[in-house]
């Protein structure tokens, strides 16, 4: 690295500070939501690494969620989510899927076979969301107003799905917990998705085909519901796997986005922002990487996300400028594997790996 690309990197982002946080006593954890209050959330194993619960982290202490199926189950909050004093994510119940379907949660924690639900926690207690009418839904975000945002089964065999997944499903507002009002898909597309709403009530997510319910052709296209109403956000090129992960409180919005030459099955995504002044445009990757994603992103327009090529980085991408967050971070310090979010302070979380378990980090700036 030459002095000049290193004075460069050292203006763009600051230096931090790195925080290691316990797990809910198993050997892996990390965490996929800080909001600016300083609640921290994700997941975790328990003793034995066979169970994966949502965790959420007050004043450096884990704390279990639960699942809405018992002990024995999985949960996970596997998005950004900014509730006031409230945890929104994921959980199998004790109902064997009666399809034999995977779902959504599959794919973001280890199952069991059973159905999946969204949930919201609020004061010690854990509660489902209700799906539209299948066995199945997804909570991703909320916001401070307690409008939270999915995707929920339908009772319609969609002919679009492929493999194990047969229903098809619908983006979903849930304002309070009875009240699921559906966002639709673009014109031509039988599925969406939503993963992130704002203040403002903004949300964004996904149109396309029903696929497996993860990404791929289910992401055919990014959009953003004002109003309920869709409006595709452009892409990169490609024809899946086009994600909208978060966004901001002026309507800023960061993801993943494929470049032309993809297919369902072998993506080529890069991280993008977007802003309805400024368009697309593509974060790239860190030197030598291939792939990026962008999970997370504050009111600053700061990004943050995980570079991949024959391993994993968190970055943390500020002034036009993607850096590696183990290049800011004291030597010594775990290497940070990805970065999920990131709150209107600059503290990020993500998970890290410290040479025996993979932990929960904080990334606080100096």
């Amino acid at each position: 690295m030459t002095i000049a690309i290193a004075a460069l990197l050292a203006a763009s982002a600051p230096a931090y500070s790195v925080i290691t946080l316990r797990s809910l006593g198993g050997s892996a954890s990390g965490a996929n939501s800080i909001d600016d209050a300083g609640w921290i959330s994700g997941l975790s194993t328990l003793p034995g690494d066979e169970v994966v619960h949502a965790a959420l982290w007050l004043h450096g202490q884990a704390i279990d969620l639960g699942a809405l199926g018992g002990p024995g189950v999985n949960s996970a909050v596997a998005w950004p989510n900014h509730a006031a004093h409230a945890v929104v994510g994921i959980s199998e119940t004790s109902t064997p899927d009666p399809l034999g379907e995977a779902w959504s949660c599959s794919a973001f924690m280890p199952t069991t076979g059973h159905t999946c639900l969204g949930f919201v926690w609020r004061d010690g207690a854990m509660t489902a969301l209700p799906t539209l009418g299948g066995n199945n839904g997804y909570a991703a975000g909320a916001n401070r107003q307690g409008q939270v945002v999915g995707w929920a089964e339908t009772a319609f065999h969609d002919p679009t799905c492929v493999g194990r997944q047969k229903l098809g499903f619908k983006a979903v507002l849930w304002n309070g917990l009875e009240d699921a009002q559906v966002l639709p898909p673009l014109t031509g597309d039988s599925t969406s998705a939503a993963v992130a709403i704002n203040d403002r009530g903004q949300v964004v997510g996904i149109s396309g085909d029903c696929y497996k319910a993860v990404g791929a052709s289910s992401a055919r296209h990014s959009v953003i519901w004002e109003n309920g109403s869709p409006r595709e956000i452009p892409n990169l090129g490609g024809a899946n796997w086009n994600t909208p992960d978060a966004i901001n409180g002026r309507g800023e919005v960061a993801g993943f986005s494929d470049l032309p030459g993809d297919a369902p099955d072998r993506p080529n995504f890069h991280a993008f922002f977007w802003s309805s002044s400024t368009g697309i445009e593509d974060l790239g990757t860190l030197p030598g990487d291939s792939l990026s994603l962008a999970f997370g992103i504050n009111d600053q327009g700061v990004v943050v996300g995980q570079s991949i090529g024959s391993g994993s980085r968190a970055f943390v991408y500020a002034n036009g400028v993607m850096s590696d967050l183990n290049a800011l971070v004291p030597a010594g310090s775990p290497f940070l594997i990805y970065a999920n979010d990131i709150n209107d302070r600059g503290e990020i979380v993500g998970q890290a790996f410290d040479g025996t378990d993979f932990v929960t980090f904080v990334a606080v700036p100096r």
